[in-house]
């Protein structure tokens, strides 16, 4: 049986930061982009209780619609606009350039991997509901 082979990959953690001034944030997402695989995905979850203790008055209904529409983006949805209608590296170039926003990627880092989808999944599991 041959080896795996291993790709290389990269991702972004999204961040939820309701005070940009403070400059605390929630990990509330992943966005995973291997371009040999041609994978690009995206899992989102915003931690209610934490973003009403960082922000009351910041909506979480409002919020939510912002991340929700990352892995509809990253799936190429058409009915999450202009941008989902890119191609697949455009949309995650877009996804993890820098912005001022509530809803901010991070860097962008690296890897290798055999199956892009264990990987986030991995990602989504460590840096995003491990703090729970």
């Amino acid at each position: 049986m041959p080896a795996a082979t291993r790709s290389p990959f990269e991702y972004a953690i999204v961040r939820v930061v309701p005070r940009v001034e403070r400059g605390e944030s929630i990990n509330a997402g992943i966005v995973l982009h291997s371009r040999p695989r041609r994978f690009l995905a995206g899992r989102v979850e915003l931690d209610v209780a934490l973003l009403r203790a960082l922000a009351p008055d910041c909506d979480p209904s409002e919020v939510s619609a912002h991340l929700e529409a990352i892995p509809r983006i990253c799936a190429g949805d058409p009915a999450a606009g202009p941008i989902a209608r890119l191609s697949r590296p455009e949309r995650f170039h877009w996804l993890v350039a820098p912005s001022s926003t509530v809803v901010q990627p991070s860097e962008v880092h690296t890897g290798l991997t055999e199956d892009p989808a264990s990987t986030l999944d991995h990602l989504f599991r460590t840096l995003v509901l491990e703090r729970r």
